[in-house]
């Protein structure tokens, strides 16, 4: 058996219920690793072109790593992949917590879940026993209510669990699936996967342990982050009150996401997080290993009663059912998050799509007649949660915005595609790219469609945002993290010239092996606790192996590749790596009044990015050198 993982990927099919357990080898770990790696691979070699997202031929994977399970903060996390129903290309979304760990201790690395069960099922793992159970009795159930149900049935508190919402069940093409209820995967619509195959959980417990080449140097590292995460500004303010303060840190900036991205201000702003944690929250919770514990719990019973059994709402969450909907209630947000967890949806394309609605409303495009009388105006609490249920039932009104905004701006018509923050079919996240031009280069070149958490934020390495005058000053100490990358020079935010390309790049091969590991962000330089090299000691300690940055760096590079490659394969060309027309117009309010990207500039920086990947430069399709030199020259007959 080899040091840190069990080399075992189950799969099970639904429809023939077969169960299989495969064992691809060390080399196929090594280069893969997990998460991503594991998930783009899978998904390239056996989704066929043209397949339905919702249809039998998809596949869902649910993937942990090698290191997955080590006893070192960050460890914790675990990802799931298909065919996304959102966007049509490759789907993925990661959750913090107990499961991926579960999943190890049980004995698999991954679960490659093939074909639609008749009827409703769930999924058992208990170590080595492995059941499809019925869940008919489950399904219609909100997430909370199934839990409940699952572990009496299984006479165990300790199973963790990945349960859909009837948001799932309905075919919510943004629909999520909740991990213990706390924890979500919430992008890319993988509860409608799940739904599609009438999957409604699926629930592990394992007891075994996992062996360490070198545990000590484990329990080292582990240590010397326990000892400095308070003196680390980002991980202190995430303990005392999770990522919350970037809500009101991105309204101080101007870079607030507010009324359908109109504007980077919200002028109705009127709490601070110091009160909003005193009147709502009642502890801290986290993941596995994890001292930081940034995973806020809250409860109330006026003017909203909340329901502290869903946890608590991230950075994300406030702002959608927040300034982007204009809503100014302080417990409106925190209500809104505990609605899409209970019924299984992602509250950040819920908050979008409700925001592009209010906007369209606003502008005449639909009415009150669309809506059965709903005035879905900006800053209507009560109009935007009704809509959070319409949406999970698909009725009314709901059962277009259920669709997505790219979808659903489409069937409205009349000028509504203009007003829809998509990239790829996806809704933007909370970041504003007209603030850090670098995000919307991510938000267009992310496999998955608009998303933020494709590299480190562009603040980060901006003299005139941190206060360090001189482009190689090494007391930029985030700058100064990234040395080791090779990395040297600062780059304004709101540039997108090749060095801030090739700042993206690098950094967006880190992101992805984090994704591929499935470790966490807020665990490691250059902004937070551990150090860049860290990452090379803990998986050498963990596995054995005679690793380096180097090897490891291409492993983030490959994932992403064949996460690219699965989207050409599916239809992908240049024109869907585009962003909306709004992000070409000045910002409207707030300090960052005017701001906007050039289009000729962005154009050239996707370009530069392409060339920078060894893509070609018309659609971005990867060369068969470069697949090559990335070790997976078989990709080049799957884009045929």
């Amino acid at each position: 058996m080899p040091y840190g993982y069990n080399g075992k990927i189950l799969r099970i099919n639904l429809f023939t219920s077969d169960v299989k357990v495969e064992e691809p080898g060390e080399k196929f770990f090594r280069k893969y690793l997990g998460g991503r790696g594991i998930i783009s691979y899978f998904l390239l070699k056996e989704i066929p072109k043209g397949a339905d997202p919702l249809g039998k031929e998809n596949k869902i994977i649910f993937s942990t790593s090698i290191a997955t399970g080590a006893p070192v903060p960050g460890f914790g996390r675990h990802s799931i992949g298909a065919k996304s129903p959102l966007t049509g290309f490759y789907g993925e979304s990661e959750s913090g917590g107990f499961w991926g760990p579960e999943l190890k201790f049980a004995g698999f690395e991954a679960i490659i879940v093939e074909g639609n069960s008749p009827k409703p099922v769930y999924i058992s793992i208990k170590n080595e026993k492995v059941e499809i159970k019925d869940a008919a009795h489950l399904w219609g159930k909100e997430t909370g209510d199934a839990d409940d149900l699952i572990k009496q049935e299984l006479e165990d508190k300790k199973v963790k669990t990945l349960i859909i919402g009837p948001a799932g069940e309905n075919l919510v093409r943004f629909s999520g699936i909740a991990h213990d209820l706390t924890h979500y995967h919430g992008r890319t619509g993988m509860g409608a996967v799940m739904g599609s195959k009438n999957l409604k959980a699926v629930v592990v417990r394992g007891t075994n342990k996992l062996e360490f080449a070198n545990s000590e140097k484990l329990r080292e590292i582990a240590r010397f982050f326990a000892q400095n995460f308070k003196n680390n500004a980002d991980n202190h303010g995430q303990h005392n009150h999770g990522t919350s303060d970037y809500y009101f840190g991105a309204q101080a900036a101007g870079s607030l996401p507010t009324k359908n991205f109109t504007t980077g201000y919200f002028d109705e702003l009127d709490y601070d997080a110091d009160e909003l944690h005193a009147k709502l929250k009642i502890r801290n919770d986290g993941c596995y290993a994890c001292p930081v514990r940034c995973k806020q719990v809250f409860a109330s019973e006026e003017p909203y009663k909340i329901d502290p059994k869903y946890g608590g709402p991230e950075f994300e969450t406030l702002a959608a059912f927040g300034s982007l909907c204009g809503v100014s209630d302080m417990f409106a947000g925190p209500k809104a998050h505990e609605l899409c967890n209970r019924l299984g949806l992602d509250t950040v394309s819920t908050g979008v799509v409700i925001s592009f609605a209010m906007e369209c409303y606003e502008k005449g495009i639909i009415t009150k007649e669309d809506l059965d009388g709903l005035e879905l105006t900006y800053g209507n609490t009560e109009a935007m949660l009704k809509m959070v249920e319409m949406i999970s039932s698909r009725k009314g009104f709901g059962d277009i915005l259920a669709e997505g905004a790219k979808r659903a701006a489409e069937k409205i018509g009349k000028g509504a595609q203009k007003y829809a923050m998509h990239v790829k079919g996806q809704e933007f996240a909370m970041a504003e790219p007209r603030a850090k031009f670098g995000v919307g280069l991510g938000y267009a070149v992310s496999p998955t469609g608009a998303d933020h958490l494709q590299h480190e934020h562009d603040g980060a390495f901006d003299p005139a945002l941190t206060g360090y005058s001189h482009s190689t000053d090494d007391s930029n100490v985030f700058l100064r993290a990234l040395y080791p990358m090779g990395l040297l020079d600062t780059v304004p935010s709101l540039s997108l010239g090749g060095e801030k390309v090739q700042l993206f790049t690098y950094l967006q091969h880190y992101w992805s092996l984090f994704n591929s590991l499935d470790i966490c962000i807020f665990v490691f330089e250059p902004v937070r606790t551990l150090k860049v090299n860290h990452l090379v000691d803990i998986i050498a300690a963990v596995t054995g192996w005679d690793t380096s940055l180097f090897e490891l760096m291409k492993t983030g590079e490959r994932a992403t590749t064949l996460a690219r490659s699965f989207n050409i394969k599916h239809g992908l060309t240049r024109e869907d790596d585009n962003l909306p027309d709004r992000l070409f117009s000045g910002l409207e309010g707030g300090v960052l009044k005017g701001a906007k990207m050039d289009r000729e500039e962005f154009e050239k920086s996707l370009t530069l990015y392409y060339e920078m990947m060894g893509w070609d430069r018309k659609n971005g399709v990867p060369l068969e050198g470069k697949l090559f030199e990335l070790g997976i020259g078989w990709v080049n007959k799957k884009l045929r």
